[in-house]
């Protein structure tokens, strides 16, 4: 509201604006030429002075300008702009630009034509300049280096701003200098910095306008600044819709079509198709079926055009249509024959069909996906959208005539859709957010270990769940107590500064570039943006939940309400990237485009997992739920944006927790990926709970033959469980450790310490994490540990003898041969937690496995 408090002043000054001066005392500028050097002078004859000036001109077909001196300059074909620079660009009363007056280059000696300054003759000639816009922004960039300047022409200081400008698809910004910038898309958001937030009174924000480098030269469109036209000129709407026709109408559906609108100043997003005066659908195409109609009933139709501000066009001309009447035909279509697929992705189906006959006519045909009605279309193909990845789906297809007579379906066609990666297999690693502290692990570090050029997606960990409003939890930073048995521990915690608050010094960023400290949006969160830059084709997904934030998610599941609640908020955070304030980063849109999908991390529904998590009798049927409206909220979202958003989720490798959270083949309706855990079979905690008196493996593919334990865990046990509820084996990851567990005072017992006594948990790589290590601090940091291979059991080790330290863990080796493994059994590919443990070595091992 107070954005648009702002732009109503303005708006409201600018009408009380007196009329603009006349020719005898508005600016001119004087063009002259010596040899290849063109250089205009720019007089002000006013009595006071003039802020605020711009140049364009035209040149012969084939003359380039270059070499600006005093000012930037743009080319766009023959047309040319010239800014000055800040420091002329104020023309003082009765003065002009001189000694610095702009200078240019040009590639042939010629005299420029159709001169404008401020939209006026440049000779002073004709009629006098349109009235300044009380507040304009003027692109000022050249080739690969954008630049906004904000004029403020207006008596009182511009407290605020932002800029909402278009790019040619596929061209990104970045590096903003004196500002911000978030893109989503082709859209991009510029934001000042904090020292030229506000622009003064007849000021501009030169010399600290924001800069930016774009990835090839374009020239920005549909430029906006605190929603109003950058040139300042008034909006016009879309042009009303044309030839308003229906194709086919029945006894309760209309087929409406019509010429598209011709837009106005934005692009046009939809369409707004009115029956009477009550709103009947809103499409993104030039068609629609009107259905839920009366037979025998006259309807009158409009449609409007709608750009991406939300303006209306008027509205089309009326048509009006009479549905048929259901009494006069009663004899249905023939079946649709020779139903086939003639192409498919991960969340869709292109289905086609022989057409059907009728003795009144065939209006259209109804898509079925099993009992589900899934699309209705007037020809005889159709795309299913809204799939799931790695899914069976049995089509049929009804004919349906133009009195609603429907024929018996055609032939049956089972179609499984692609996978999420199309060919080859997932490499899904997990970032820990506070892997920046103790660990000193950047997301810079997966690029210069090389990790980032082999993954194919990337978990960020955790976000929290809100104890009280039941929603995602953003904005905050509260250290969890150092208690792990703290039924409270992580209540109303998060991380915003190493999220987005923190700014990254050029030796912790991705390319080498700084924060200034003033972004919209700094720590791992920016940096994340800047790796999507360099590896375009890597997946980020926001992780929820984890072992200390899954306290609140049964809460969040336990209703319709509390459930589509949840969803929107951690849509609306990570997903539409409206990060709430925190020490001025942040904002609307921030983080827009950063993530691409998100990944649950529940543990457990159903079962217990840190001390004090809420657990119901329901959680097993709400997590199927929650998980589903999570898919139905992002396809819709899909319907918006053109983008699928990918949904995977961390699974439970016991059965137990199995039988007791999760209804596989439900679950794997909505799920892209299961994210099978494939460690902590076995370990001590940090207080020396859960094993501390026996070593075991915890991370082995196989089940021990030596096992002492009643059930003996094994990636391929928890695989299996699986596979045999119906998963598919597309939809399926195993987990890969890329850290160890370790016990001390581990007897030698004859086999190398495997499943003998122990006095509790290592060591570990900090204070307070007993029994964990990373990869590379536990091969470089324990002494003496000899490294070995289980090959019964596939699993790797290390001991240092008689009473000391003996850990599990994955290395090449192991990891070798669990991707072979995989692999055989078709899987879709492995996951890691998480990407600090490797010093490089393990994901090369990874990737090479999985060639």
């Amino acid at each position: 509201m107070r954005r648009l408090a702002s732009v109503l002043l303005i708006l409201a000054m600018a009408t009380a604006m007196t009329a603009p001066a006349d020719a005898a005392t508005r600016l001119t500028a004087a063009f002259t030429l010596t040899g290849g050097q063109g250089k205009f002078v720019v007089s002000n004859p006013g009595a006071t002075p003039v802020t605020g000036w711009s140049i364009q001109f035209d040149l012969p077909a084939g003359v380039t300008v270059s070499n600006a001196q005093n000012a930037t300059i743009t080319q766009s074909g023959t047309r040319v702009k010239l800014t000055p620079a800040f420091y002329i660009n104020t023309v003082r009363a009765n003065g002009n630009t001189e000694p610095y007056s702009p200078t240019v280059t040009l590639s042939s000696p010629v005299q420029p034509t159709s001169c404008l300054i401020n939209n006026a003759n440049c000779d002073g000639s004709g009629d006098p300049p349109p009235p300044d816009a009380p507040v304009t922004a003027t692109y000022a960039g050249s080739g690969t280096q954008g630049k906004f300047v904000i004029a403020n022409n207006t008596d009182t200081a511009l407290a605020g701003w932002s800029i909402q400008f278009d790019l040619p698809a596929g061209i990104t910004a970045s590096n903003a200098q004196n500002g911000s910038l978030s893109q989503s898309g082709r859209q991009v958001t510029l934001s000042p910095a904090h020292y030229n937030t506000t622009v003064a009174a007849h000021g501009t924000t030169e010399p600290y306008s924001p800069t930016f480098t774009l990835s090839a030269s374009a020239e920005p469109a549909n430029c906006r600044i605190n929603d109003v036209r950058c040139d300042g000129a008034v909006d016009s709407p879309p042009a009303a819709p044309g030839n308003l026709r229906s194709p086919v109408k029945t006894t309760k559906t209309v087929s409406l079509a019509w010429d598209a609108a011709a837009a106005g100043s934005l692009p046009i997003v939809g369409y707004q198709v009115y029956n009477g005066a009550g709103l009947a659908a809103t499409v993104t195409g030039t068609s629609v079926t009107v259905t839920g109609l009366t037979s025998n009933t006259g309807y009158t139709f409009t449609v409007r055009a709608k750009d991406r501000k939300g303006t209306l066009s008027p509205a089309s001309a009326p048509l009006a249509v009479t549905t048929n009447n259901a009494g006069d035909d009663t004899q249905p279509p023939t079946a649709p024959a020779n139903l086939r697929s003639t192409g498919k992705t991960s969340a869709s189906v292109s289905l086609a069909w022989d057409p059907s006959t009728d003795n009144k006519g065939v209006a259209g045909y109804d898509v079925y996906a099993g009992t589900t009605l899934k699309a209705t279309v007037p020809g005889t193909s159709a795309t299913v959208n809204g799939l799931s990845p790695s899914t069976e789906y049995t089509f049929t297809v009804r004919a349906r005539d133009l009195y609603d007579n429907t024929s018996a379906p055609g032939n049956a066609l089972k179609v499984s859709t692609a996978d999420i990666i199309g060919s080859g297999y997932a490499r899904i690693g997990y970032f820990v957010q506070w892997g920046i502290y103790g660990r000193q692990y950047f997301v810079r570090n997966l690029d210069t270990t090389g990790a980032a050029a082999k993954l194919t997606h990337l978990n960020y960990a955790f976000g929290n769940i809100d104890p009280v409003n039941l929603t995602c939890l953003q904005g905050v930073t509260k250290g969890t107590t150092a208690n792990p048995q703290d039924p409270n521990q992580g209540d109303g915690s998060g991380d915003a500064d190493a999220d987005y608050g923190r700014p990254m010094s050029a030796s912790q960023s991705v390319d080498g570039v700084a924060d200034t400290g003033w972004e919209k949006l700094r720590g791992n969160y920016n940096q994340l943006r800047k790796l999507k830059a360099k590896y375009p084709n890597l997946k980020v997904l926001i992780s929820l939940g984890g072992w200390t934030y899954s306290k609140y998610f049964s809460d969040v599941a336990a209703t319709d309400a509390s459930r589509r609640k949840f969803v929107s908020s951690c849509i609306d955070t990570y997903i539409k990237g409206n990060l709430p304030l925190y020490n001025a980063a942040g904002g609307p849109g921030s983080a827009a485009g950063i993530f691409d999908g998100i990944d649950l991390d529940w543990e457990w529904p159903g079962s217990e997992g840190h001390v004090g998590n809420h657990i119901g009798p329901n959680d097993k049927a709400n997590n199927t739920l929650l998980i589903a409206e999570f898919r139905r909220q992002l396809d819709a979202l899909t319907e918006e944006t053109g983008k699928r958003y990918q949904l995977t989720a961390f699974t439970p490798a016991d059965p137990a927790k199995i039988s007791a959270g999760w209804d596989l083949p439900e679950v794997a309706k909505s799920l892209d990926v299961f994210n099978v855990q494939g460690y902590d079979f076995h370990g001590s905690g940090s207080d020396n709970s859960w094993e501390p008196n026996r070593a075991g493996h915890q991370a082995n593919l196989y089940a021990d033959t030596d096992d002492p334990y009643s059930f003996h865990f094994s990636v391929e046990n928890a695989v299996n469980t699986y596979l045999q509820a119906g998963v598919n084996p597309r939809k399926i990851t195993i987990g890969l450790a890329y850290y160890g567990r370790g016990w001390q005072g581990v007897a030698d017992g004859g086999k190398s310490g495997e499943w003998q006594s122990a006095t509790g948990a290592a060591p570990g790589q900090f204070p307070d994490e007993a029994g964990t290590r990373g990869y590379g601090n536990l091969v470089a940091g324990v002494p003496g540990c000899t490294v070995r291979h289980d090959e019964q059991s596939v699993a790797t080790y290390c001991f240092t003898g008689n009473g000391g330290q003996w850990w599990s863990f994955d290395d090449a080796w192991s990891i070798a041969r669990k991707t072979a493994w995989l692999k055989s059994k078709g899987l879709l590919g492995a996951m890691i937690w998480e990407m600090s443990g490797d010093p490089g070595s393990l994901t090369t091992a990874l990737d090479a496995g999985l060639r």
